[in-house]
């Protein structure tokens, strides 16, 4: 007759076994639930559960643990069980996450252009702390504000890139000093059907 240890080292073989078919069962690579496992299983749990008298408390605390962790298997495997019995499809969190992500997209506004945030109250916005490193932002906020002079019909031939990334790194550095602010913030707006750049700080 096998010893308690030996008998709480086979729960723990033929568990892990049972886990590993239940896998494949539901991962459709076995055609039916592990029962001849289970009952293996099922039956060494109840032989010690009324054999708490002859173990060590080493044993006990052993023997708890594989019980109380198999009960948590069990419940785990009689629902994905009954999922599959009922053609439920229990979907994967990252699917989930990504239906609800198209469905956000699906139902959301187009995006704003540029031209249309000009229209806007606020207008169009670039925030600059430093225009010599932030080059991009300031190119974007030069073609904004260029488009929207030529469909405004107003003279856009005296304007070049070159001096207006002077302009913006010369007026960033004087607000900054004024107003001790670290970032100021760019607006191009239609005022008085005119277009206008704001430059504030950014509170």
């Amino acid at each position: 007759m096998a010893s308690i240890d030996e008998d709480l080292s086979q729960i723990e073989r033929d568990m892990r076994v049972l886990k590993i078919e239940y896998e494949q069962y539901f991962g459709g690579g076995r055609p039916r639930p592990p029962s001849d496992t289970q009952w293996r299983v099922d039956q060494l749990i109840k032989r010690h559960a009324e054999r708490g008298a002859d173990m060590s408390y080493a044993q006990r605390f052993r023997y708890n643990n594989l019980a109380q962790t198999y009960a948590k298997y069990q419940d785990i495997w009689r629902k994905k069980v009954k999922q599959k019995e009922e053609g439920v499809v229990q979907r994967h969190f990252g699917a989930a996450a990504k239906a609800v992500e198209a469905e956000r997209l699906r139902n959301a506004p187009p995006p704003v252009t540029p031209a249309e945030q000009v229209q806007r109250p606020g207008g169009y916005v670039v925030v600059c702390s430093d225009p010599d490193r932030e080059k991009q932002k300031v190119e974007d906020l030069f073609k904004v504000l260029l488009e929207a002079k030529q469909k405004a019909g107003e003279s856009t031939s005296s304007m070049t890139l070159e001096s207006f990334q002077t302009f913006v790194r010369q007026k960033t550095e004087q607000l900054r000093k004024q107003r001790n602010f670290k970032e100021v913030e760019y607006a191009v707006q239609i005022e008085g059907g005119q277009v206008k750049l704001k430059a504030r700080v950014k509170a």
